[in-house]
């Protein structure tokens, strides 16, 4: 053993994986995948990112490049000693990086993908989305050795784990290791030695990583000559500075594969160079499916920014945060090379790209709406909750929004605004909307009833976002939002459909006039009973088969607004609900005549209470105080009982 060896052996440290590490790995090398060979183009990919970063760095700091300018991503393979290196000549890491970007998980998502992986589903296609894709190499190997060295360090270091638990980590042999960047050794396991074959690994790469902003290039031994040979397998060109029509599908698929770590196809591909006071290329992706993070609380962009085909960052505020499911990047002639991360922020160049792309994409969605409305639908049921967030968000682009934004309604699925207004009825004057948990919840709401009676449509909004958004929207075309379970309703200037009239019908007018003294009184009566538990009650035309409703006052906050906002930290809670009565409604017209007899006023009081419970139960709260609710419908229930 040399004296370097033997110095290498002392300063040997072993560690534990993070709790969460490990759980990955024995997840990873013990369940079963369906595409195993996604661990290059991980590899790959981040190998790419570290060529980027220093190729940014180094706009600062020109030394750091300067004895080998060229970046490259080499592989090689020896088969009968059963390994495939990837090596890259990018940024590197240091002994503390290689601890911190290889021994924990500290991005956010890890558990739930965990989880993913845990109920036994393929979780290959998730992987890249975690920055994770580095453990996918224990999927085919039993050792995986890392050797880096950052870009301006004397010192370089190798990382060794099993994938069982700990890794060690100590000074690299000079020999070993390269200028600068990192090469990776995977050990591979028995039954996967095919990965080392040159034709497996020339697939991959173009399967996978055939766009990749850095050139690849493969090292191998030739057959005939026993003389290593260099094969570029791609050339490292920008895909996005290229014309649409030198362009296929296919290779459009693989680059959206490739940048956005997923396995579905982009179901819209927008690319166009943008010319003018400002100049960029632009390639974004819709995908067909929803990415895994998007309702990430960060809800960050994931359009990469470059300038003049250099990686500048992948977190550049580009798109508004209701956009962040689109994928892609956008490559400026104009921004300052050497710009910081911070100074994006307030860059008026990078806004204007912002503005300019943020339209485009809303666009293309639009034409897609009418052009293709299957095509429309399917990408609404997977990003309208989150488009939606844009009209609260983005006053500035509502009635753009107002264009793509689809609707349940009574009258059906995917209505638009501009449908609905069509339908409007003679004399209606708003657009009518119903927020609740659920559709079907919405559906079967006591205060929705006078509005079908009259078949005026309504808006099923059940989207958390909904009860925000409504709050602050004028309206559309002239009609404002008007929700059907606050204020007073408006429904007696709206004609009920015709029915054939009979003598029957004539008698139920002529009592329902004789009693609307009697309803009246009972209404006082039962608005000084409940006193403070409620700000009115009143006569409804809104309710046509239950008995009550409550619904929200004119001023203030909806109940399903105010129901979300009742559960943050420090609401004050709201106004008191107003109690509506069906004039029409058997039970109310038995009450009132009980009154108007001077019957007992103890069951007439727990009467009003438990029409007020029973209200509150409808709209899905529960009574204010269920001891007393249970002990009043005893009372009137062994009543009815013995009557």
């Amino acid at each position: 053993m040399s004296d370097q060896d033997t110095q290498t052996a002392a300063e040997t440290e072993t560690h534990s994986f993070e709790a969460e590490v490990s759980r990955l790995l024995h997840l990873m090398v013990h369940a079963v995948y369906s595409n195993k060979e996604i661990f290059l183009r991980e590899l790959i990919s981040n190998a790419a990112d570290a060529c980027e970063k220093l190729r940014h760095e180094a706009l600062t700091n020109g030394d750091l490049v300067k004895d080998d300018p060229d970046f490259k991503i080499t592989l090689s393979s020896d088969g009968e000693a059963g390994t495939l290196t990837v090596a890259d000549n990018g940024i590197g890491m240091s002994k503390a990086e290689l601890i911190d970007n290889l021994g924990t998980i500290a991005r956010s998502g890890t558990r739930a993908f965990l989880d993913q992986l845990a109920s036994g589903d393929d979780g290959s296609a998730l992987i890249g989305q975690f920055g994770i894709g580095f453990y996918s190499a224990f999927m085919v190997a039993d050792k995986v050795e890392v050797v880096s060295r950052r870009a301006g360090d004397a010192e370089a270091w190798r990382w060794i784990s099993d994938g069982e638990g700990s890794y060690e980590i100590a000074p690299a042999n000079e020999e070993d290791s390269l200028p600068r960047g990192t090469k990776i050794v995977l050990h591979l396991k028995e039954d996967e030695k095919s990965f080392a074959d040159a034709v497996s690994i020339r697939r991959i790469v173009r399967d996978y990583s055939a766009h990749v902003p850095v050139p690849i290039r493969l090292m191998r031994i030739d057959e005939e000559t026993s003389a290593l040979e260099e094969e570029e397998l791609t050339d490292g060109s920008a895909l996005w500075t290229k014309a649409k029509s030198e362009i296929t599908d296919e290779q459009y698929k693989e680059f959206y594969q490739y940048s956005s770590g997923q396995f579905d196809d982009p179901a819209l591909t927008i690319h166009y160079r943008a010319e003018g006071r400002t100049e960029y290329n632009v390639l974004a992706f819709v995908p067909e499916h929803k990415p895994f993070d998007l309702f990430d609380p960060n809800r960050k962009g994931r359009i990469k920014l470059y300038v003049r085909r250099v990686f500048i960052t992948d977190d550049a505020e580009i798109l508004p945060a209701y956009l962040r499911f689109v994928r892609g990047i956008v490559d400026s002639e104009d921004i300052p090379l050497n710009i910081s991360r911070e100074m994006l922020q307030d860059n008026p160049i990078l806004s204007a790209i912002s503005k300019g792309v943020t339209n485009r994409i809303l666009s293309e969605l639009e034409k897609v709406a009418k052009k293709d409305a299957e095509k429309f639908a399917s990408l609404w049921q997977a990003f309208g909750a989150v488009i939606k967030e844009g009209l609260y968000e983005d006053p500035e682009r509502r009635d753009q929004l107002f264009k793509l934004v689809r609707f349940d309604t009574t009258k059906g699925e995917s209505r638009t605004l501009a449908d609905y207004i069509e339908g409007l009825k003679e004399n209606q004057t708003a657009i009518y909307y119903a927020l609740g948990d659920s559709k079907e919840a919405i559906l079967a709401s006591p205060q929705l009833e006078g509005y079908q009676a009259r078949d005026v449509e309504v808006l099923l909004l059940s989207d958390a976002v909904d009860a925000f958004w409504v709050q602050t929207a004028l309206g559309y075309e002239g009609k404002g939002f008007k929700s059907i379970s606050q204020g007073a309703e408006d429904l007696d200037a709206i004609a009920k459909p015709a029915k054939e009239g009979n003598e029957d019908d004539k008698k139920d007018e002529e009592e329902e006039a004789k009693d609307k003294g009697a309803v009246a009184a009972l209404v006082a009566f039962v608005k000084e009973t409940l006193g403070e538990a409620v700000s009115d009650v009143r006569v409804s035309s809104r309710l046509a088969t239950s008995p009550v409703c409550i619904v929200a006052p004119d001023f203030g906050p909806d109940r399903r607004f105010e129901k979300l906002m009742r559960g943050q930290q420090g609401a004050q809670p709201g106004l008191q609900p107003i109690l509506e009565v069906n004039p029409d409604h058997g039970l109310i017209l038995s009450l009132a005549k009980q009154l108007e007899a001077a019957s007992d006023k103890a069951t007439l009081t727990d009467g009003a209470h438990l029409l007020l419970d029973q209200a509150l139960i409808l709209d899905g709260e529960h009574p204010a105080n269920p001891a007393d609710f249970a002990q009043r419908l005893s009372k009137v229930m062994l009543a009815g009982l013995n009557g």
